[in-house]
């Protein structure tokens, strides 16, 4: 997750990315909204943000309040 200066966002999400694939997906509740990963990436990208969830809504907020997020372990 990251600050766009320029793009507003309405809804709360982060951008997953994969060589040459990038998928974008909301939480609460987790959903693929844009782009595309492949299969084993897409099923691991949602299992960790479904573990993650409250992780993701405070970073969503602290980027909100113009704040950097916190970074989130990833699975193992």
């Amino acid at each position: 997750m990251y600050w766009e200066v320029t793009a507003p966002h309405h809804a709360p999400h982060f951008h997953a990315y994969y060589q040459d694939d990038v998928a974008v997906y909301s939480f609460n509740p987790v959903e693929l909204i844009a782009g595309s990963l492949p299969r084993r990436q897409r099923r691991l990208v949602e299992a960790s943000a479904e573990l993650h969830e409250a992780e993701l809504r405070d970073d969503w907020d602290r980027l909100q309040a113009g704040r950097t997020p916190v970074p989130i372990e990833p699975l193992s």
